[in-house]
């Protein structure tokens, strides 16, 4: 039988916002090929997913500008146009949320973000203010689906693991979560998810 969960913990890149660096990328390189080959070899996932753990944008540039000096403008663009990544809200899982903190739920946001464009992110979209905190990976040097973010986000907010329900977009996060003890379940849309809630006992 599961556990009744007291806290629910809300990933928000891809759950409550969406994020495509091929938004602003699709104006500034129209071709298709050589777009691919600029995510592929220049401004990566891995290297994007550094500033998600700590690294300053300055040298997250310079790293690559030094290597890729004809690719410049473009490297700086990724967070010059960050803004136009995060393009709109997920209405409907905004409202899930919203629902549960208004019937008293507790719920947290655990995220990987950079520290700086989460500030912005939170300026775009003010419904992130309303959970009771967020950890930000970009701010405590820690990153998702290292088990060590989620102990540090159980400790910091008290949440008590096996009380836990943790949403979000990425099998690894989800399998990383329920090793650290915590219910998990994988956001694919808000019918699916409300079904989660419903099979762990929160209605909504």
């Amino acid at each position: 039988m599961t556990s009744e969960i007291r806290h629910i913990v809300f990933d928000i890149g891809r759950v409550l916002i969406h994020y495509d660096p091929q938004i602003p990328y699709s104006r500034l390189i129209p071709d298709e090929a050589q777009r691919n080959w600029f995510f592929a070899n220049v401004c990566t996932h891995d290297w994007n997913i550094e500033q998600d753990r700590g690294r300053k944008w300055e040298d997250a540039e310079a790293l690559l500008i030094k290597d890729h000096p004809e690719q410049e403008e473009l490297i700086r663009a990724f967070r010059k146009y960050w803004h136009e990544m995060v393009s709109h809200a997920y209405l409907e899982s905004v409202a899930i949320m919203e629902g549960l903190i208004a019937d008293g739920r507790d719920v947290t946001m655990l995220t990987n973000f950079a520290a700086d464009t989460f500030k912005e992110a939170r300026k775009l979209y003010p419904f992130l203010n309303r959970p009771r905190g967020v950890t930000v990976s970009g701010e405590v040097g820690l990153i998702k689906p290292d088990l060590a973010i989620y102990e540090k986000h159980a400790q910091d907010f008290a949440l008590e693991p096996a009380h836990t329900l943790f949403i979000d977009d990425s099998d690894k996060n989800v399998e990383a979560a329920r090793i650290a003890g915590w219910n998990a379940v994988l956001f694919t849309g808000t019918k699916k998810l409300k079904s989660d809630l419903a099979a762990h006992g929160v209605c909504i």
